[in-house]
């Protein structure tokens, strides 16, 4: 990933709130099925980012999915993700319902999203990240496209962007991998 522009490191300072997508962002895509069983593949790198993220900045962390499953939950809970919203009608209505719960305007939002729905989550964001491999539609409204695909370290990327605009570094950090 290129290094941000000054003026988008001075946005990603005003973040409060970070918005993601699960399917294609903090996962590879893929529907894998074992008998009745969703799994889902998540990246320990993406975990560990998302948990500075919370600890070290204090931000609240939301993830608003078109799919969702016993996986996506479990994963949620396990990284503290404060904001879990699963087959909303709109996620830029899911995306409003948590910045009024939370007290957080568009203007310290930053959203991250692979696809079209995705859009939504930009609509109400003042910054939209994407992967490497997020449509191109999605890629061009971007203000910040990581090198790592979803599911393979792209929200690490923008985390530690945030770390470093927010006056932290990630290699400072040594609590246990997630």
């Amino acid at each position: 990933m290129e290094s941000p522009s000054a003026e988008l490191v001075e946005r990603l300072a005003r973040v409060r709130l970070v918005a993601l997508d699960v399917d294609g962002t903090l996962t590879d895509g893929g529907v894998r099925y074992a008998g009745d069983q969703e799994q889902v593949r998540f990246c320990v790198r993406d975990g560990q980012g998302l948990v500075w993220l919370r600890r070290e900045l204090g931000l609240e962390v939301a993830w608003i999915t078109g799919r969702g499953c016993p996986a996506v939950e479990r994963r949620a809970a396990e990284l503290g993700v404060q904001h879990l919203v699963m087959r909303p009608a709109s996620k830029r209505e899911a995306l409003r319902a948590i910045q009024e719960q939370v007290g957080v305007g568009p203007n310290a939002t930053l959203a991250m999203g692979d696809d079209l729905p995705d859009l939504g989550l930009a609509a109400g964001a003042a910054i939209l990240c994407a992967p490497a491999d997020a449509r191109p539609e999605v890629r061009d409204r971007a203000d910040l496209v990581t090198d790592a695909r979803g599911g393979d370290g792209a929200l690490r990327e923008v985390a530690e962007a945030l770390l470093r605009a927010q006056g932290a570094r990630s290699e400072e950090h040594t609590s246990e991998l997630q």
